[in-house]
């Protein structure tokens, strides 16, 4: 596997910015944007997912990139959490919802990969004695 240098080379990273655009564009249209707090939260929770993989992958240690990766996904899920308000209140149809919920989706299922993966990287198999 090759070394990442960068955390913009991040698959993870790259899905929540797709996730963030998504987000913004939404929160664009007049109904929603007029709702300042639900598009300001929708807004910083996409941005938060995105924040929290550059973050932690900057601090150079597995274990807090973990709890980096966490919080990133945890935003994710703010983001489909706020969303059922926004179609519930109309400021986004099932179309826009469907979208965004699944990119939502996508970018969380893949954290969580490389979540798994920074587990197991050091996890010594243990020999077992008869």
């Amino acid at each position: 596997m090759t070394k990442l240098t960068r955390f913009e080379d991040l698959e993870c990273w790259q899905q929540a910015r797709e996730l963030t655009q998504l987000v913004y564009k939404a929160t664009n249209r007049s109904k929603f944007r007029r709702d300042l707090r639900l598009s300001g939260q929708i807004q910083a929770a996409a941005g938060s997912c995105m924040a929290n993989i550059a973050e932690g992958f900057i601090r150079r240690s597995d274990k807090e990139f973990i709890q980096f990766l966490f919080i990133a996904m945890a935003s994710a899920a703010e983001v489909q959490s706020h969303l059922y308000i926004a179609l519930d209140q109309a400021y986004i149809d099932q179309n826009q919802f469907d979208e965004i919920y699944n990119q939502a989706d996508k970018t969380a299922k893949i954290i969580s990969g490389l979540i798994k993966y920074l587990r197991t990287k050091h996890t010594k198999p243990t020999r077992q004695t008869r």
